[in-house]
Parts: C-alpha cells; structure tokens; sequence
C-alpha cells in the first residue's frame, strides 16, 4: 500500500458562513407538537423558506404529503424567480427540529460528508423514532444526490456544537456530559470521538449559561455563537433581577478567558435577551443567538419586542456583507426553540433529486 493510499482523509467542520449548498427543513404537520398552532408556524416556516430561497437552495421533507404539496405549490413562484430550487421528499418525522436531528456536514480532505450521528430528542425526551431515521429516509430517496453519508453511532444534535471552520468547537458541559446521551462516555471519550469525527482540534467547554425553559440541556446555539474565527456573539443579562444574570455573567467571563488559535481574547460582542416570553405562566428560552447564517444573509428571529431592533443592528454590525432578515420567531418559541433549531444547512456534491 502506497503512503497516500494509507494516509487517512483530512476531516474539516466548516464555519456556517461558508458557501452552502442548500438548506434542510422538515416540513410541520398535525401529528407534531404544532397541532395546536400549525397555522401560525407554518406561515414562520414560509417565512423562513422564502428568505432561503432568495439567495440559495432549500431542502424540505414532510410526513404529510398534502401539507409537503402547498408548501411546494405556493414556494415554487419564489425559487423560479430568483433562480433557486426546491427539493422535497415526503418523510415521516416526530417533530420538526433540523437542527438537530438533520446530518451534519464536513469535508473529507476536499469532499463533502454527511454526518448521520444518533438523535434520541435531548436525552430521551420526546419521541425520536422517526426523527432519528430522517437523514437515511433522505438519502434513500436521493436527496443528497452522490454525497457521502457516515453513520456515527454517538448522540450529538448540530445544536450543540459551533465550528470556526478553522479546527476549534465551542459547546457546553451540560448538554454534551449529560448522562442521557452518551452516559458510558468519559469527557475524555466524547472529545475524542468530536475530534475523529468533525476534524476538529480543540474544543472549547462553556460550564455555565442557560436559558429558562430550554429542554436542549444548554444547547450552544442558544448562548453563544462565532461570527468570525476572532468574534463570538453571545446572551447578555444585565437585570440583576433576572434569574439569568448571575449565570450569564459566569458564562460571559469565561468566554473572556477564551483565546484564539493564536492566544489572543477573542472579541466579544454581546446580544440583549428579548423581553420574556411566557406561556400558561411559563417562561420561555426566546434568544438572538439563534441565527441562521446563509450565503448572503442573515435570518434572524425576533420576539415583536422593543430589543429587535437592537439586535437586528448587532446582528448587522457582525455580518456587514450579509443583509439580516428579521423573523418574528413567537410561534416557535412557543415548543421552546427558534429559528436555528429548525434549519441545517448542508454542503453537497451537486444536488439533484426532484427539484421543482
């Protein structure tokens, strides 16, 4: 055997804001958690579709296939107009989570390779059967065309992790440690396998930092996120009332003690919290952090509230090359997620399939 034939792949994460091929959501229907509000979410879901589709590709799968034919019905005239492509497969689904349930990709020395890691809804929470079979679903029906798919057999939801594209992973103890996941696993273990499998190089733990009425375990695209390899954006309390204050505060200054690749603090840019959303008395985990980054935009959610702007202004002084679109993201939060937790972008051999 030759030395080159010998030599295992190069294994990269890219940054969200690197060219994408498309983007995935799985479609709501009446047999989800939305039963009660499906019309609400499904016009976030258009929402979110037609900003995709401005700029790039969207990939969506449904287990209804009469809701899956008005979505494609009434996208169609947005993709034709701007010279993108809808692809959509009629898949059964649980929920409608992408973000965390969807494959993650990286690049295999220069080709892309979908992750298909293990989901079990957060730790066994909800129902995941279905969710769980999703990406292979896809799969069978082409919608990858000739990408490859690795099957990991390790729980990791692509909310949980954030990539600088450039080796370095920044995540939370308390979701990746939980015992309901990966609980044969030592800290030790689970880097390793993170290492192995997304080509990574270091990680960076956050310990502290939580949002109220998440049921992710502290998912990192809720608290923090880069927005370049030198720049992390991140949930900032200043309402010493606030019962994320002193928990946010800790997460703020060990985010201060992170260096960059080259030793320096990164630049920290902090986000407000929206007024707080309740539900029957609850409160819910609504965040700016929870951004989708596309190839020429910024999709950001907001909470009809008076810190959007504030936000949509941050969020613009981040991504100057990119425009933000502001998406009121209420209905979603309401099953304690927003507008991340139901996007995956992937990167792709060329897709094909039955675009419409």
């Amino acid at each position: 055997m030759s030395s080159k034939e010998s030599t295992a792949p190069q294994v990269r994460l890219p940054a969200e804001w690197e060219p994408q091929s498309a983007i995935m959501l799985t479609w709501p229907h009446i047999n989800t958690d939305w039963r009660e509000t499906l019309s609400a979410v499904e016009e976030t879901y258009f929402e979110i579709a037609k900003a995709v589709l401005s700029s790039q590709n969207l990939l969506i799968s449904c287990e209804d296939s009469n809701a899956l034919e008005r979505a494609r019905k009434e996208l169609r005239p947005i993709a034709k107009k701007n010279g993108t492509n809808i692809s959509s497969y009629a898949v059964p689904a649980d929920d409608t989570w992408a973000r965390d349930h969807g494959p993650i990709s990286v690049f295999r020395d220069t080709s892309p390779t979908l992750v298909n890691f293990t989901f079990n809804a957060w730790g066994d929470k909800y129902a995941s059967g279905k969710d769980n079979l999703i990406t292979l679903d896809l799969a069978r029906q082409g919608a990858f065309a000739e990408t490859e798919i690795k099957t990991v057999n390790f729980i990791l939801e692509g909310g949980s992790i954030e990539s600088d594209g450039k080796g370095t992973l920044l995540t939370t103890e308390h979701c990746l440690l939980q015992e309901s996941r990966n609980q044969d696993l030592s800290k030790a273990d689970i880097e390793i396998t993170l290492k192995r499998e997304l080509g990574v190089s270091r990680i960076l733990w956050l310990s502290a930092g939580y949002l109220t009425g998440d049921d992710t375990d502290a998912h990192i695209d809720t608290l923090a996120r880069f927005v370049d390899t030198n720049t992390i954006c991140y949930v900032a309390c200043n309402d010493q009332s606030d019962e994320h204050y002193f928990p946010l505060k800790e997460m703020e200054a060990q985010l201060q003690a992170f260096k960059t690749r080259e030793g320096k603090p990164y630049r920290l840019v902090p986000l407000p919290m929206p007024t707080p959303v309740f539900v029957d008395n609850k409160r819910l985990p609504a965040t700016y952090a929870n951004f989708l980054i596309t190839n020429q935009s910024v999709l950001l959610p907001i909470y009809d509230c008076e810190q959007d702007e504030a936000a949509i202004a941050i969020i613009q002084d981040c991504f100057p090359n990119r425009s933000v679109i502001a998406i009121n993201c209420l209905p979603l939060i309401e099953q304690h997620g927003s507008l991340h937790c139901v996007t995956m972008q992937l990167h792709l051999q060329p897709l094909k399939g039955n675009c419409v």
